[in-house]
């Protein structure tokens, strides 16, 4: 017991540190099931537009092959944006928001395209493989993109070698919920009662070993000296079942997979576990609040394949800084519980960075590993 403790010392140390780099961009109003195979969507055709002719595709870069032809204009032709997780998971309505916005602003159709498998590893492998034309972009979440090179031992991707960051979308924090059934409707009340009882009275669900929802359960552990028990689901769904059916009464989960749950009186909130209260759930207090110091949120980023022409990545950069500028977008971001968030592509990559190194040691400091 007392080597565990030492253990969640050791984690909340280091996840500490990962979300004061996150804190450090600014926000302007950031796990997925392990299903096969791929369901795309029918193109978003921008509004009283037609999709642009098609010419010819540019081939994709492969070793010892020519780079891209130089682009001239961005986009000429559909883009296909994969989203690594399942359809209705917080990336993947981010992802149709974007999609609808940009088709928008480009007057080009942008199809969404989900290819989950092995935690966003299946969908993240495509993109580093495929064409490196600029046509298929990669819209995915740090716990795919920055926790599993460590928690896989062979994610089958670099994020740093085989991508290059676009721009940074969105902050989503989780909240910590409760079947309506426990005891419990306030996060003083929780506390409260989890401090009142044995060890491993309660237990909490998540995604998964090294998902974020369970190192936000370590992290309350160690700071509130309790030991609430982890029980580790494979993937976001079957976990949310569980919880919604009172088998797992307590669970972190991100504020858009639970909003309309926790609206319709199925789950009850108790925290947010960003810093301050987050907007979408301004009634519900952050657990900073009751715990000082508690704070972790997870980001949403577009990346390209590394070797996409720079003059296409150019213009992208240039059309989505006109779609998160659009009020509208920031609305709709929000009422899926995303809140707009901002970075140049430098910061982006650096924030990249400076998360693979923190997330390599907490995941190995919790033990977490899938083989």
């Amino acid at each position: 017991m007392n080597s565990n403790r030492h253990r969640r010392r050791e984690l909340f140390r280091l996840f500490s540190a990962t979300c004061l780099s996150t804190a450090g961009f600014a926000v302007q109003s950031q796990h997925t099931a392990h299903a096969q195979g791929a369901a795309q969507t029918p193109p978003v055709t921008p509004t009283g537009s037609q999709p642009g002719s098609q010419p010819g595709s540019q081939p994709g870069s492969q070793p010892g092959s020519p780079s891209p032809a130089p682009v001239d204009k961005y986009p000429t032709r559909p883009i296909t944006l994969v989203v690594p997780q399942t359809p209705g998971g917080t990336n993947d309505i981010v992802g149709r928001v974007v999609a609808q916005k940009l088709s928008d602003v480009t007057g080009t159709s942008v199809i969404v395209e989900n290819r989950p498998g092995a935690g966003g590893n299946i969908g993240t492998q495509a993109v580093a493989r495929g064409s490196k034309d600029g046509y298929t972009l990669l819209l995915t979440v740090s716990s795919a993109q920055a926790i599993n090179p460590a928690l896989y031992k062979n994610a089958g991707f670099d994020p740093v070698k085989d991508f290059t960051p676009v721009t940074l979308i969105g902050s989503v924090p989780n909240v910590l919920v409760v079947h309506p059934s426990f005891p419990a409707r306030s996060l003083d009340e929780f506390l409260a009662l989890v401090r009142s009882k044995p060890e491993s009275t309660f237990q909490y669900a998540s995604a998964g070993n090294g998902t974020l929802n369970h190192l936000l359960g370590e992290m309350m552990n160690q700071m509130t000296k309790t030991e609430v028990q982890h029980i580790p689901y494979k993937g976001v769904a079957q976990a949310l079942n569980d919880l919604l059916g009172g088998q797992v009464p307590i669970a972190f989960a991100s504020v858009p997979s639970v909003l309309q749950h926790i609206k319709a009186g199925k789950l009850v909130a108790l925290g947010v576990s960003s810093a301050k209260r987050s907007p979408v759930l301004p009634d519900t207090p952050a657990i900073a609040e009751k715990i000082p110091g508690f704070s972790g949120t997870l980001w949403i980023g577009l990346f390209a394949p590394a070797g996409a022409p720079r003059a296409a990545l150019t213009q992208l950069e240039a059309h989505m800084g006109q779609v998160q500028a659009a009020p509208e977008f920031k609305e709709k971001l929000l009422g899926s519980g995303v809140e707009l968030a901002s970075a140049t592509p430098t910061e982006f990559a650096n924030l990249l960075r400076d998360d693979l190194a923190t997330w390599a040691r907490i995941v190995k400091t919790s033990g977490a590993r899938v083989d």
